[in-house]
């Protein structure tokens, strides 16, 4: 059975980044189990993904704008450091904040000064071409509630949720 539209899939990757860094691995793990198609990965390793069969192994490199986007430099701002009333922050520290459009971001501390501290809105990965090293293990039919939720409930299709 092969990787397509409403199959839910166990797989084992590797994800580094053009110096070769790993920044993340299931391999040693739990593989990471999903439900194709319904936007649950970077939208490059999905597509690189289509007609793969379990025991597929592969390697993809996708590049920024298929996988956590482009940079954004109006997504970094500094703001007035009373936006954190009486909190002690530092630089790498995660907020949710809402943005102009009342929708909630993350960002993430990168300067932190007197009166100011400079957030980033971009997620930490965007701007950076990734490379997967990908192991498929299982390919199964969706359930009728797993299509009806959008995810996987695990690869025997009864986890909790």
């Amino acid at each position: 059975m092969s990787i397509q539209q409403n199959k839910v899939v166990a797989m084992h990757y590797k994800v580094t980044d053009p110096q070769g860094t790993e920044l993340d691995s299931s391999f040693g793990g739990d593989p990471l189990v999903f439900l194709y198609g319904h936007g649950s990965l970077i939208p490059g390793l999905e597509k690189a993904l289509a007609d793969k069969a379990p025991g597929d192994t592969f390697n993809a490199t996708i590049a920024a704008a298929d996988a956590y986007g482009e940079r954004h430099d109006q997504l970094i701002q500094s703001v007035p450091r009373s936006m954190f009333e009486s909190m002690d922050v530092e630089v790498g520290m995660r907020f949710r904040a809402a943005g102009p459009d009342g929708q909630e971001h993350s960002v993430i501390i990168v300067e932190v000064g007197e009166e100011e501290v400079v957030v980033d809105g971009n997620h930490p990965l965007s701007g950076i071409d990734l490379t997967f090293d990908v192991e498929v293990l299982q390919v199964r039919d969706a359930t009728d509630d797993e299509i009806a939720h959008g995810h996987a409930h695990g690869m025997d299709g009864k986890a909790d949720h």
